[in-house]
């Protein structure tokens, strides 16, 4: 597979916050932070890390219009929800972000779950992708944004090509992505690099205003 050129990738560095992230956190106040960054850089490695041991973390659940598969279970994995009821969230601006997938069932974030969350005290992890990311921006400035990079170029190559699960020719449609989405990391509040999955958790925990050893 070719991969040349390389793009740069961000390399670990202390965390500069805006002001307001800032203030927010050291209030102690529920956050909300959203976590995006290229395909195959284990966002949802990480997030289910943060959700298995720091239970204070409200990882948010999509909406969306397709059925429930079996096993899943409403305001777990999905608020299932039929494509009038979806019309009738986007209308009301219940949508922070929304997009239609494989060009035919909507997934999106509602605005009433994530507020929910934070009036009972829970700080919000919404892990999204970079252009649900940008629409949460344009719905929710005062949100927190961290960017979860690979720690190079060839370490994201092989998690992709590792996983066995698209063809040689999805693997390099990914890549060409990939290289796209590292590219939008100065948009972003913060970068988290995933050398290892436990250590991004503890750091994306602290940016969230949390003590990362607080584990309940």
């Amino acid at each position: 597979m070719t991969t040349d050129p390389v793009p740069a990738v961000p390399s670990a560095r202390p965390v500069s916050l805006r002001p307001e992230h800032q203030t927010s956190s050291a209030e102690g106040r529920p956050t909300v932070t959203v976590l995006a960054g290229p395909t195959a850089v284990g966002k949802g490695t990480v997030s289910r890390f943060i959700r298995e041991h720091y239970p204070q973390v409200w990882l948010s659940v999509s909406a969306t219009t397709r059925d429930p598969r079996p096993g899943e279970v409403e305001g777990e994995h999905y608020f299932f929800v039929g494509s009038e009821r979806f019309d009738e969230l986007v209308a009301q601006d219940q949508m922070l972000e929304w997009a239609v997938v494989h060009g035919v069932n909507r997934y999106g974030t509602r605005r009433d779950t994530v507020q929910q969350a934070r009036d009972d005290g829970q700080h919000v992890l919404l892990e999204i992708d970079l252009q649900g990311a940008r629409q949460v921006r344009q719905a929710l400035p005062e949100a927190t944004f961290v960017f979860l990079s690979p720690p190079d170029w060839d370490e994201l190559v092989h998690r992709l090509v590792g996983r066995g699960t698209e063809s040689a020719d999805e693997q390099q449609r990914r890549l060409e992505t990939a290289r796209l989405e590292l590219a939008a990391e100065p948009e972003f509040d913060a970068v988290v690099v995933n050398d290892t999955v436990e250590r991004a958790a503890q750091e994306l925990v602290r940016i969230m205003g949390l003590d990362p050893h607080d584990r309940r």
